[in-house]
């Protein structure tokens, strides 16, 4: 059996309402950089769940305009003057 890993935290399920949640640790939430009301996404991960405050669609729209920008720089640079 694996030694438990220092990255690894348990959280407890509460009821709120007709749903479930979990408390986060003030250290986690200055981790993501998140305060209250802010969104927080969950991803599939190969192991189960990963956790951001990043939405993955944005990500995916940036790494799109950059790859944009790249393949056409002479043409926005002239759109620029």
């Amino acid at each position: 059996m694996n030694a438990p890993t220092e990255h690894v935290r348990k959280l407890k399920l509460i009821k709120i309402g007709n749903s479930m949640g979990v408390i986060l640790p003030k250290d986690v939430i200055a981790g993501l950089r998140v305060s209250q009301g802010d969104a927080i996404y969950l991803n599939d991960a190969p192991n189960g769940y990963s956790m951001s405050a990043t939405d993955p669609d944005f990500l995916a729209a940036m790494e799109a305009a950059e790859d944009i920008m790249r393949e056409d720089r002479d043409i926005l640079a002239v759109l620029a003057r």
